[in-house]
């Protein structure tokens, strides 16, 4: 790879942005965290200029990522004032330009949090804020450990069988699960879900474009917008519903929230919830789910430590999470110019948050390189930081925690047996294969 120095320019080497910006360039997860490395340590803020996209400086450090998400006034989300003037997701110039033919100039396909800013975003928020409490979620662990001891059984069945693939056969259904039983989903309508999540977040994936969708320049907009649409589609009946039969699940929560003048919301506030629920809520965990078996396959000493010792448990979830870091990035626009790292930002220019970068910063995170499920303290920002922190992330952890300590009791070898294959997606990074043989007692 080309190197500048750090007194140059600030703008990256073309091969390195494209690792980063373009989708396909997230195919190679080893060339992908190389690019990362490099940033950090020579251009840990620059600007990447890649045919097709709006120039976007890369932000890698841990520092700078919090320094911006702390500041919603300055490095907006949605547009500030000018609600929709900004993707918050980072796509190509055509996609965009057909987003925007769509809704008439606005980037707010959904009325869900990503595409708010505070105030706006403090009161949608707060509708299911304290839902998502761990004090509430309390009430929900013996129905979660349920599903866990059912999945591991599943698992015991699979495994006994020979080789599986750990996320196709296995790993993705857990936590869809999950998040629809706690949602309110019925049970014989999970597998529509989960060909809609992968619709919503494999838009740049060849292997999955929906059938209704050619490839092209505006292809991964085309699927976004179509799966929104099949999204509204099904929530509309569930929003309905608990308006006449409300009960103590979360689609009832954001249903029946009423604003100031005590009239419901809007539907597509309660579709904007359910679609992120039901899209960023399983595919995110079942990534970190298959991700932190295979590191304990790879390092067998810290699958026995675990066995062991299962208070460790906590921790070794958190690793998993900063060792994943599924969601890659969010786009932020300045409102306003700002000197951040020495750099110069100017109103009006888009700023990629690399999580992925971030939660490998070496001034934050010691031997970043190693999977270490002891690491304390673990100050990962896979779940983002300042008001735009991932509402379900103690939903994530709970049920990952569970899931955890009903498995690793059960396993008494294993090991990956082919490659691990992940999505083609600069956003949300889902894996697609990975074979292994587990002994399960």
């Amino acid at each position: 790879m080309s190197t500048v120095t750090k007194s140059e320019n600030a703008i990256v080497p073309d091969e390195i942005a494209k690792q980063i910006v373009l989708p396909e360039g997230h195919r190679d997860e080893t060339k992908l965290y190389a690019a990362y490395d490099w940033l950090l340590e020579n251009a840990p803020l620059a600007q990447a200029h890649v045919e097709g996209y709006d120039p976007l400086w890369l932000v890698t450090k841990h520092a700078d990522i919090q320094e911006v998400e702390k500041q919603p006034q300055i490095f907006t989300n949605g547009g500030g004032e000018n609600k929709g003037a900004h993707n918050p997701i980072v796509v190509n110039q055509a996609g965009e330009e057909f987003t925007k033919q769509l809704t008439g100039g606005s980037f707010r396909v959904l009325e869900t949090l990503t595409y708010l800013d505070p105030p706006e975003h403090t009161s949608v928020k707060n509708i299911a804020l304290d839902w998502f409490r761990p004090a509430n979620l309390k009430q929900w662990e013996d129905r979660v450990r349920e599903l866990a001891k059912e999945s591991v059984a599943d698992l015991r069945e699979k495994a006994a069988a020979g080789e599986l693939d750990l996320i196709k056969d296995w790993a993705i259904f857990y936590p869809l699960h999950v998040i629809m039983t706690l949602c309110g989903v019925p049970e014989e309508d999970e597998p529509r879900m989960m060909a809609l999540t992968q619709d919503f977040f494999g838009t740049a994936d060849p292997d999955q474009k929906r059938d209704d969708v050619e490839l092209s320049p505006d292809a991964a907009a085309k699927q976004w917008v179509a799966t929104i649409q099949d999204f509204y589609a099904y929530f509309d009946a569930i929003v309905e519903d608990r308006r006449a039969n409300p009960t103590d699940d979360l689609a009832t929560i954001v249903s029946v929230a009423r604003g100031e003048d005590g009239e419901y919301l809007p539907k597509e506030v309660a579709y904007g919830y359910l679609v992120a629920i039901a899209t960023a809520g399983h595919d995110t965990t079942s990534a970190t789910l298959t991700t932190g078996i295979q590191a304990l396959l790879e390092h067998p000493e810290q699958l026995k430590a675990l066995q062991e010792d299962p208070s460790g448990i906590p921790n070794f979830v958190n690793e998993a999470i900063r060792w994943t870091s599924p969601v890659k990035q969010f786009t932020r626009q300045a409102l306003e110019d700002y000197e951040l790292r020495g750099q110069k930002i100017k109103k009006g220019d888009r700023l990629l948050t690399l999580y992925q970068a971030a939660n490998r910063d070496p001034e934050v995170f010691e031997d970043y390189e190693t999977f270490d499920s002891t690491r304390r303290p673990n100050k990962h920002i896979a779940f983002g930081y300042g008001p735009h922190m991932c509402i379900g992330q103690h939903v994530a952890k709970l049920e990952l925690r569970v899931m955890f300590e009903e498995l690793l009791p059960h396993i008494v070898s294993g090991e990956v047996t082919g490659e691990r294959k992940v999505v083609q997606t600069n956003f949300v990074g889902g894996v697609k294969n990975l074979p292994v043989k587990l002994e399960l007692k």
